[in-house]
């Protein structure tokens, strides 16, 4: 079982299409600014220096996240979690990095991965990248949003990390929630990791920070599931983890 996750290489790797679109913005201005008129050259270079910004914040931020702020050890899902579970259910939606971590931090508990990758509904370049890289785990099964395989309340957690969002429509991250309150047992915990879209992130990603949700989004969708937002941990500022509780019968 291969313990991996993505850094920040990874990150450029997964989305170098929108890192080349930035370089080339930068050199283009860059090199238009001369052939300009004396009062436009300040807003090429403009252009210049915003463009390489973002790029450097970005990366930077990417570092920091994926590679620095401890994210990925994991330790912290016991502070949002009410008990280490005995059955869990891990959602991706094309890129799995939390399958095999899990399993060697909890090998006693019952483990299911479900895959919910469909290009009609995540058709991102990134995460058909980001799956070429890291193939799913071979136990994980297909699912739908609306129909996740595994039986009723017989899970203690259902975790969806960096997975939600791929889903760009609210109706089908709606069926994507009801069916985790599905899975969950009475008093289990849907735990949800996302970054938002908020100042921090947009400050750092700029407009790639729209891809993101907002904090709200996250609170509605669990209400909608009849979820009760029980504990919420940041990382790095940009990162928000949300544990989400099922009421016991």
């Amino acid at each position: 079982m291969t313990l991996r996750h993505s850094g920040v290489r990874d990150v450029i790797a997964y989305n170098w299409p929108q890192y080349a679109a930035g370089a080339a913005t930068a050199a283009a201005a860059a090199l238009l600014a001369p052939r300009l008129p004396r009062a436009l050259r300040p807003l090429a270079r403009t252009g210049t220096v915003a463009a390489l910004t973002l790029l450097c914040t970005a990366t930077a931020a990417s570092w920091h996240v994926y590679d620095r702020s401890g994210l990925y050890t994991y330790d912290w899902l016991e502070d949002l979690l009410p008990r280490i579970p005995s059955a869990y259910v891990v959602v991706s939606t094309g890129l799995d990095e939390v399958s095999a971590p899990l399993a060697a931090r909890w090998p006693k508990a019952q483990r299911t991965a479900i895959d919910l990758y469909d290009p009609a509904l995540t058709s991102e370049g990134s995460l058909r990248r980001a799956r070429r890289r890291v193939p799913p785990p071979a136990h994980a099964a297909p699912g739908r949003p609306e129909t996740l395989p595994h039986p009723a309340n017989s899970a203690d957690t259902v975790l969806l990390v960096f997975a939600a969002h791929e889903l760009r429509r609210a109706q089908d991250r709606e069926r994507l929630f009801t069916e985790c309150a599905r899975l969950l047992r009475p008093g289990g915990t849907l735990l949800v990791a996302e970054h938002l879209r908020d100042a921090a992130n947009t400050a750092v990603f700029g407009p790639g920070a729209w891809h993101f949700l907002p904090r709200q989004e996250w609170l509605r969708l669990a209400a909608h599931a009849g979820l009760e937002h029980s504990a919420e941990r940041r990382f790095a500022g940009l990162i928000a983890a949300f544990a989400f509780s099922k009421d016991r019968e």
